[in-house]
């Protein structure tokens, strides 16, 4: 895809998050989203890689509309075309969750098995969730969701880092809970620390104890 059109990796990730946001959301992100998403300290700087994106004939940007981006690439989804759920592994900052650069494997599963149907598997990373039955290593099939609800178990980023913890909300702020003692509390107060990635729709064990 981008290999016809001649990006440097920023306007790269630019790119994927636009295709990413249409795959998911239906609709462009807009230049907040994307300045957000990809840590950039103001919505200028997504501004200027969308103009050099469009300048290089990769989408073309509608004056007068916050989400007036019209992506002319195709989008790409290459995990359709292996049976199963792509599997999500260490994340780096910046790139949407299920960016391409973040999937390890596609795993033979249905996601019709699950009463809500994943979108990915995401590996688990140590033991903050095993008080209810999620282990280290375990595949957490998640559902892409940008809202949630008190006592959802979600994937959230926080300050650039992903976590899986029970969600509760506050009128002052966001609390993302362990389901392990060992673990206190992560307390967001600015909105714009935590970004909501999806929801924990069920768990496939990895390992026999």
């Amino acid at each position: 895809m981008t290999a016809e059109i001649r990006l440097t990796k920023a306007q790269a990730r630019v790119l994927e998050m636009i295709q990413d946001a249409i795959r998911t959301d239906g609709r462009p992100p807009t230049r907040a989203e994307i300045a957000t998403a990809l840590g950039y300290r103001s919505v200028n700087a997504a501004e200027s890689h969308l103009r050099a994106l469009e300048r290089r004939g990769a989408i073309r940007l509608h004056n007068g509309a916050s989400r007036g981006i019209q992506c002319l690439v195709d989008l790409d989804e290459p995990e359709a075309q292996e049976i199963g759920l792509p599997v999500i592994g260490r994340v780096a900052a910046g790139l949407p969750i299920d960016s391409q650069a973040h999937i390890e494997r596609i795993v033979p599963v249905q996601p019709q098995l699950f009463a809500t149907r994943p979108d990915y598997l995401l590996t688990v990373r140590g033991d903050s969730m095993q008080g209810i039955g999620i282990l280290d290593g375990d595949l957490l099939a998640v559902l892409k969701r940008r809202d949630a609800n008190t006592g959802d178990i979600v994937v959230a980023r926080v300050d650039g880092e992903v976590t899986v913890k029970r969600l509760r909300i506050e009128p002052t702020r966001v609390l993302l809970i362990a389901e392990n003692p060992a673990y206190p509390p992560i307390e967001v107060r600015d909105p714009e620390q935590l970004m909501i990635e999806g929801l924990a729709v069920g768990v496939i064990r990895t390992q026999l104890s």
